[in-house]
């Protein structure tokens, strides 16, 4: 019951989820980000199993941090991607089996901007847009008819919007709430979200992990 979807512009990377938290059919949370800012030049959309998408991209953001401190500089988009596919299969390959998908969206000098989505089983693919969940297949229609490669950040915008549009009113989830996050030459911004204001929660008001954008 999440989405996921995100899209690559000529000077930017547009990330999209929900925010919502469930178990089968019974709601949890309605305050879960499943975006996360790796660093300056990078940010990564988790879904799966909400125990194995907080443990991964932690460890994630944690390799990112401690490569930058050590060597002075900022992970290019392979060196992320690999290491992220490396511990997803090493992982799978052992005992510890992560439910993980997760959608990257990169920026460096030699590759530009680039979106990369890496599957359950670690395959990873770079793609122009794309999405992961539930939402996954009204928004793709919507992608495939409106992106365009010379694409501004205002009508990507609009693109992504529209589809939460769509994602809101087609499913019979209830998927109410979007983060809306945007990788530019100003690094990795939180917009304004869509949809209706999260629902407060009453038994941990308080996030286990701070939220770096708030």
């Amino acid at each position: 019951m999440e989405s996921l979807i995100g899209l690559k512009g000529k000077d930017y990377v547009v990330l999209a989820a929900d925010t919502m938290m469930a178990d089968a059919i019974f709601f949890l949370r309605d305050n879960c980000s499943k975006v996360r800012a790796l660093s300056g030049n990078c940010m990564m959309g988790v879904i799966g199993n909400e125990g194995d998408t907080a443990k991964f991209a932690d460890y994630i953001a944690a390799r990112v941090s401690l490569y930058e401190i050590m060597n002075g500089y900022a992970m290019d988009t392979s060196a992320i991607i690999h290491i992220a596919r490396q511990h997803l299969l090493s992982c799978l390959a052992s005992r510890i089996k992560f439910v993980v998908a997760m959608l990257i969206g990169c920026f460096d000098t030699k590759k530009g901007y680039n979106l990369c989505l890496i599957d359950f089983q670690g395959a990873s693919h770079f793609l122009n847009y794309s999405g992961l969940g539930v939402g996954h297949s009204i928004s793709l229609s919507i992608f495939h008819t409106m992106w365009k490669p010379d694409l501004s950040i205002e009508d990507g915008l609009t693109i992504i919007r529209r589809c939460l549009k769509e994602v809101k009113t087609r499913l019979v989830i209830n998927l109410r709430h979007f983060e809306i996050f945007v990788l530019d030459k100003h690094g990795v911004r939180k917009l304004e979200p869509s949809g209706n204001p999260p629902v407060l929660d009453r038994i941990f008001p308080q996030r286990l992990i701070p939220d770096p954008f708030i």
